[in-house]
This record gives C-alpha cells, sequence and structure tokens, in this order.
C-alpha cells in the first residue's frame, strides 16, 4: 500500500482529500503545516506529497524547498491561487505537479496515480541492458536503473525532469515543440504548457549542465523547441 501525506492548514481540505485517496486504497499521513510535514518524513516512508502553498508556520514552498535537498518523491501543490506566476513559483522550488483549488476530486487523483507510476518506474532498479542505456558525449542515461550520470557524476532528476530528459536523449537531434513535449509527459492536452515545461527545462539544464547559459546538451531552437544535441560517446 501507498503512502500519501497530505498537508494543509484547512483541516477541513485534509480530511475530504483523505476520504478520496483512503477509497482509492491508499494509506494516507495527515499534516498541518511544513514542520508536521518535515517531522513525518523523517519517521516515516512518503510516497507522494500533497501540500498547500500558502500556511502559517513553515509554508509550502520552503517546505518543498528543504525536501528537495534530499528527496525526489513526487509533489502535487495546491493553492487557491490559478495565477500563472503561483504555478510557475511552485514548479520552480521542485514541485512536479500544481492543481487550482477548488479542484476536481477525481482529476486529484488522476493526477496522484500519473506521479506514482512515474515515480514507481523511475525506481525499479535491474540489470542494464545496453539497448537501454543511452550515451550522448559524457551524458549518460541508463533506462534499467534509472540512473543519469554527467561525466561520471551521478544527477538526482525529478520523474517528470527525467522523461523529459529521456524523450530527448532517445531522439537526439530531433526538435520538441512545447506542445510535443507536454503531451508526451503529461498524457493530456497542451493547453498554455509553455510555462510548465520551461520551469522543467531550466532545472534539467541546472543539473546537467556546467554552465546552463552556455549548454552543451540541451539546446534550445529558437520559435521551434528544444532538443538534446547529438554527440559522440565521450573518450
Amino acid at each position: 500500500m501507498q503512502t500519501i501525506l497530505v498537508c494543509d492548514d484547512d483541516k477541513q481540505i485534509v480530511e475530504a482529500i483523505s476520504i478520496y485517496l483512503t477509497g482509492e486504497g491508499f494509506n494516507v499521513l495527515k499534516a498541518y503545516d511544513g514542520y508536521d510535514v518535515l517531522d513525518i518524513m523523517g519517521q516515516q516512508k512518503v510516497d507522494l506529497l500533497i501540500i498547500d502553498v500558502m500556511m502559517p508556520g513553515l509554508d509550502g514552498v520552503h517546505t518543498v524547498l528543504k525536501i528537495r535537498e534530499s528527496s525526489s518523491i513526487p509533489i502535487i501543490m495546491l493553492s487557491a491561487k490559478g495565477e500563472d506566476n503561483d504555478k510557475i513559483l511552485g514548479l520552480n522550488v521542485g514541485a512536479d505537479d500544481y492543481i487550482t483549488k477548488p479542484y476536481n476530486p477525481l482529476e486529484l487523483i488522476a493526477r496522484v496515480k500519473s506521479q506514482l507510476r512515474r515515480y514507481t518506474q523511475l525506481g525499479n532498479i535491474g540489470e542494464a541492458d545496453d539497448d537501454n542505456v543511452y550515451v550522448c558525449g559524457g551524458l549518460v542515461m541508463n533506462d534499467d536503473t534509472k540512473e543519469v550520470t554527467v561525466d561520471g557524476n551521478v544527477v538526482k532528476l525529478t520523474p517528470i525532469e527525467y522523461n523529459i530528459l529521456l524523450l530527448l536523449v532517445k531522439n537526439a537531434g530531433k526538435v520538441f515543440s512545447i506542445d510535443d513535449i507536454y503531451t508526451s509527459i503529461w498524457n493530456e492536452e497542451a493547453i498554455g504548457a509553455d510555462n510548465t515545461v520551461a520551469v522543467h527545462i531550466r532545472h534539467i539544464r541546472e543539473k546537467i549542465e556546467i554552465n546552463p547559459r552556455e549548454p552543451r546538451y540541451l539546446k534550445v531552437v529558437w520559435g521551434v523547441g528544444y532538443k538534446i544535441e547529438k554527440q559522440d560517446a565521450a573518450k
């Protein structure tokens, strides 16, 4: 049974979400501010976090920043605000998804299951098959062990970041539009996807590039989209 931690300073919201998740067979832990979240995660295994942005004490943004120092578990942020800037802020600090209140419970459940699928796939460890190892210069992706290295150094990616990079690396040299990337990774229509994809692309660059402003691997093709530059394997 997978465990989901739900955090909101509104206890009625926590209870409502818990009812939906429990009905789907999940084990649910409850928290009411960021300090509760950090305490619980320090003591128990959590498979996914749903957290509100605005809370007294330690808010959602700073909580996610702290979690991302050591964990790549899927995080869905909730907020009553629907402006693009708030969504970008959530993604910038490391959230994998963002839902605006009031939300459709069925949509929330679908997004939870989607994030858990990606995370489970990312965590599947097995012996490497050469057919599932992708090499581009010093960038190596092992899709069996889900390990990413750059010049021999392990790079930690969130499930969304990993899937975007894998899509591009598998198709090195091919340019993908923002809509192409969004529909491939999120499996839904790309409506207002520009900021969402751009934030994740920036995070990937910060992790795999020595100088993100002069990227060696992940290139932008202005007015078209993004691609991974084809390169020979590093000597």
